[in-house]
């Protein structure tokens, strides 16, 4: 997988379609209608992984703190269906769990997770901060990466 980082203003019309296309794809082909692209996007990091191809695969953003949360966040987490289950989605978050330590030193990450995903979340080294809640009527959990934690 080829990792490219990128701010909102810097991101290519390609790069950016792509993006969008695979999160319209999963967020409201997959799960269901809900607006995807909203303010959050102008002021975040956007993490795209490409397979060898050059066939988008994944991507991400990290949002600065302040926007959503005071801490910096981690959102919009999707992989392509042929690249679930095999890694694709833990180097995914390795990726941006990075980004933040480096933007950010010492900070924790905040995120609002799909609560099926708190398992695969907590291996990452969050922790549940909230009951469970709807977002865009799917189960979600606030789950907070205490700042310094190692990547599991």
């Amino acid at each position: 997988m080829r990792w490219t980082w990128a701010r909102f203003d810097d991101l290519g019309v390609h790069a950016l379609h792509d993006a969008l296309a695979l999160r319209c794809k999963v967020f409201i082909l997959e799960q269901g209608p809900y607006q995807d692209p909203d303010g959050a996007d102008k002021q975040s990091y956007h993490l795209l992984g490409y397979d060898e191809a050059g066939a988008l695969q994944a991507c991400l953003r990290v949002v600065d703190p302040g926007v959503n949360y005071p801490e910096p966040s981690i959102g919009r987490v999707v992989t392509a269906k042929e690249a679930r289950g095999n890694g694709t989605g833990r180097a995914l978050m390795a990726e941006g769990i990075a980004r933040c330590s480096q933007a950010w030193p010492g900070r924790g990450i905040r995120i609002s997770a799909q609560a099926h995903l708190q398992g695969f979340y907590g291996s990452l080294g969050f922790e549940a901060v909230s009951d469970e809640y709807l977002e865009d009527d799917i189960p979600h959990i606030e789950m907070l990466r205490r700042g310094d934690s190692p990547v599991a």
